[in-house]
């Protein structure tokens, strides 16, 4: 494992979106609402959360989304257990809904979470967080707020966010796949 990105890195970029998304909303007035993708996207929803109340004194609303059911490669991977579906305070229904995950790579997670999404509710706007950007996308899926893009590297190396408190240190890790 290489070590990209270190603890002081991920909080600027953890900052730089808080501030992305505070002044993309007050422009046209939308209620944010976070929901994190388990695992690495809950933490860096809860970061993000308080990010924005450290600068606005607004609590955002926070949940997470458990999308391994609808995930379509589930025969494909070995098992995944459940995660915990957490609805947020005032639910999804008409408020600008801002999925959160720690990396964006080819999009199936994410269109899976639009379905799950589908099933709780029916928001105003759905937009998309990530920290790590890899820029393989297999479906017409873009995020709007990015921490740092990583489009150098070969498909076959996987990138690992650990972030607080799920994990002991912040880091952005990557490596390549020998299979």
């Amino acid at each position: 494992m290489v070590s990209v990105v270190g603890s002081e890195e991920i909080s600027r970029m953890i900052t730089h979106i808080a501030h992305q998304i505070i002044e993309k909303r007050r422009c046209d007035g939308g209620e944010v609402t976070l929901l994190g993708i388990p695992s690495g996207g809950v933490p860096l929803a809860q970061r993000l959360g308080e990010a924005i109340a450290a600068e606005t004194g607004v609590s955002v609303p926070l949940g997470s989304l458990d999308v391994t059911p609808y995930r379509d490669d589930l025969r494909r991977r070995p098992h995944r257990a459940l995660q915990e579906t957490v609805y947020p305070h005032g639910g999804v229904e008409d408020k600008v809904v801002v999925l959160v995950d720690d990396v964006f790579s080819t999009g199936r997670t994410i269109r899976a979470a639009l379905d799950a999404l589908a099933d709780i509710g029916r928001p105003r706007r759905v937009e998309l967080a990530v920290l790590v950007d890899r820029e393989q996308p297999e479906f017409p899926i873009r995020p709007d707020y990015v921490g740092t893009t990583v489009s150098h590297l070969p498909a076959d190396t996987t990138v690992v966010c650990e972030l607080q408190p799920l994990d002991a240190t912040d880091r952005i890790t990557y490596s390549e796949d020998h299979k």
